[in-house]
């Protein structure tokens, strides 16, 4: 195909702002709308199964302006499944609607369906949980197969949405999983890995695992994750139940989307539609910024109305409460700031943000990539903060490098910058700072603070490789020490599902290996371990602590840079492998002043406060909202490899 798209005379004469794409069903009509300008001829096949026989009508498509194909079907066609046989320059192909709404199983033909059957009781009108501030958000990664997936997680429906539904389940010792366990740790959001239809998992008998990161069908659930994937109508609800489900038991829900890149690339559905306009291209190969195999182009009108119709169709439809997106820098500037600007319309509390970085080369001007260093140009969205993540732990690229939570110090100044929520800070060397030579975010809300995630080693499985020379307490200190720094720090706090367990996924093949890219290993790699819990029950209990303390202290979920240059101020280093800071007082009776202390060192440290009579909120060995010990005097001892947190 020649290079059509780039005659931005051609964009704005097949550019169709309607919003019918897709099928438009009534119990007398539907009515068919695809955009595929180069088609010579597309014609609708009706199916009345989702994945085999053959048609029992066909209906030929008329040409529209735009660039839209319409067919109008008369009757109640609820429940046919349907695609497009789509001809250009002669070669005819079968495509599913990329704004299909269902399919059947595994993803082969879109469903007409009535949404409003597929409504949980009360759905439509349902409350959301208060949410008030993007830093007050305490952000849960959890990857649905993974929750139930073990022997002793006592959940009926494993692998499946109303899996996380289950409300009461306990492991054999009786203590909670599932849902009551995420309850009971008190993060405000729960993140869902890819929820939408993707390529790799037979659907069929679901023998396989990934995680999810290969599109099929944007618009579509999972069906490997509902009780009937033949039944496109079944995911639908069950999803809307998982959603309200979450929604009664406070928490929002995230989605993890992925639009820089599809699983297929020729023979993608876009594709089929439209030949090489949905991805973008060097010469006559397709770039990669993915490391994927392709990259979409979301600086071309039609991809980006689609992304923007794709997010709010989920917002609107499903109640979606926010969205990250997967290697957000693919995708250019002025398409994520519309994303932004529309979800506004329709809840401004709705949370965005991604991995401000690319996979590869991209043919997209630095300039206009959505990446961390033009989040000043992202006002609303957020990016994750590598910066913290490495300076904690070490890199994740290298197993055995050491971070400053693990035993190098040298990488302090990268965990200050994640203290102030990567924004400007006078007390900040920024020549220092492992990845960013300058601050970029306009203010705390745009940086999530993390130290694991599905990518990667684990944190416990990290500290595992960089501090062979520890013994188990020691490097559950440091594990405890990370959590603390994270939880405390300015910006949005983000963890791994199973980090507060010491989650671990060792290799079944070699013997204290482990595995770091887990996208498809099997259930007794990825599962969560809930028949160690009891094992671990200091750990959990203090994140559940440290959860508590941040969400209780407003000091911690600072809102711009000014009041964080304000009020936060470093204390003298007077120790290496300390950090120690105060937040002074608002001047609010609620709002006191704390004095936080990272001590990395293995020796217990003598630290002088600025003043007497402070109360310990946070040791190395506890965290909560109750006070554990007050200090007379100005002196204070610090364990080491810990954290002390003190109000006065």
């Amino acid at each position: 195909m020649n290079e059509f798209w780039k005659s931005s005379d051609w964009e704005k004469q097949n550019y169709y702002d309607g919003t019918d794409l897709g099928s438009s069903y009534t119990n007398h009509t539907t009515k068919l709308k695809v955009w595929a300008p180069t088609a010579s001829m597309i014609t609708v096949n009706l199916y009345h199964d989702g994945s085999s026989g053959e048609p029992f009508a066909t209906e030929v498509m008329e040409k529209e302006e735009k660039g839209i194909w319409s067919a109008t079907l008369m009757g109640d066609y609820e429940g046919v499944y349907y695609t497009y046989l789509v001809t250009v320059e002669g070669q005819s192909k079968e495509a599913v609607d990329p704004y299909a709404r269902a399919t059947g199983v595994n993803g082969k033909r879109g469903l007409i369906l009535d949404l409003e059957k597929t409504n949980p009781i009360g759905f439509p009108k349902e409350s959301k949980p208060k949410f008030d501030s993007f830093t007050d958000a305490v952000i849960y990664e959890l990857h649905i197969r993974d929750l139930s997936m073990e022997f002793d997680s006592g959940i009926k429906e494993k692998g499946k949405l109303l899996g996380l539904t289950e409300l009461g389940t306990k492991n054999s010792e009786g203590l909670a999983t599932g849902l009551s366990h995420i309850k009971e740790l008190g993060v405000t959001h729960i993140h869902l890995l890819p929820c939408f239809d993707y390529a790799s998992v037979e659907e069929e008998d679901c023998s396989t695992f990934n995680w999810g990161y290969d599109p099929e069908n944007y618009n579509v659930v999972e069906g490997s994750y509902s009780t009937n994937p033949y039944d496109g109508e079944v995911r639908v609800k069950e999803f809307k139940t998982l959603v309200k489900t979450l929604h009664e038991n406070g928490f929002r829900v995230i989605m993890d989307v992925v639009y820089n890149h599809t699983m297929k690339t020729e023979d993608s559905n876009f594709n089929k539609l439209v030949p090489d306009y949905y991805y973008r291209k060097v010469g006559d190969k397709f770039s990669d910024a993915s490391a994927c195999g392709n990259e979409t182009a979301s600086e071309r009108l039609m991809v980006r109305k689609f992304i923007i119709d794709s997010v709010t169709y989920w917002a609107k439809e499903y109640h979606i409460d926010g969205f990250r997106f997967d290697l957000m820098g693919v995708h250019d500037i002025e398409t994520m700031k519309e994303v932004r600007s529309a979800v506004d319309q329709i809840d401004p509390s709705i949370i965005l943000y991604g991995e401000g970085w690319l996979g590869g080369d991209c043919p997209l001007p630095a300039s206009q990539r959505a990446m961390k260093a033009n989040m000043n140009m992202l006002p609303g969205i957020a990016a994750f903060s590598d910066d913290i993540r490495d300076g904690l732990k070490g890199s994740v690229f290298i197993p055995d490098e050491k971070g400053y939570a693990t035993g190098d110090f040298g990488k302090r100044e990268s965990v200050k910058f994640g203290v102030v929520g990567a924004t400007f800070h006078p007390q900040i060397d920024y020549q220092k700072v492992n990845y960013s030579d300058s601050p970029w975010a306009l203010s705390p809300s745009q940086c999530i603070n993390y130290v694991s995630a599905h990518d990667n080693y684990t944190l416990w499985d990290k500290i595992a490789y960089s501090c062979k020379e520890d013994n188990y307490e020691k490097k559950v200190k440091k594990n405890k020490l990370c959590a603390a720094i994270v939880f405390t720090s300015q910006g949005i706090p983000f963890l791994q599902a199973g980090e507060e367990m010491l989650r671990s996924k060792p290799s079944k093949e070699v013997v204290g290996e482990f595995v770091e890219n887990s996208y498809n290993a099997p259930d007794e790699i990825n599962c969560i371990k809930w028949s160690n819990k009891a094992n671990v029950m200091d750990v959990f209990s203090y994140y559940l602590g440290l959860i508590k303390f941040r969400k209780e202290q407003e000091a911690l979920r600072m809102k711009s840079t000014e009041e964080i240059v304000k009020r936060l101020i470093f204390l003298p280093e007077e120790k290496e492998g300390v950090i120690s800071y105060l937040i002074n007082g608002s001047g609010t009776k609620e709002d006191k002043t704390l004095c936080i202390i990272y001590n990395a060192s293995d020796e217990k440290v003598a630290i002088t406060l600025p003043e007497n009579n402070w109360t310990v909120y946070i040791d190395g060995d506890k965290a909560g909202v109750e006070p554990l010990y007050k200090v007379i005097g100005t002196i204070v001892e610090v364990s080491p490899i810990s954290c002390m947190v003190l109000i006065k």
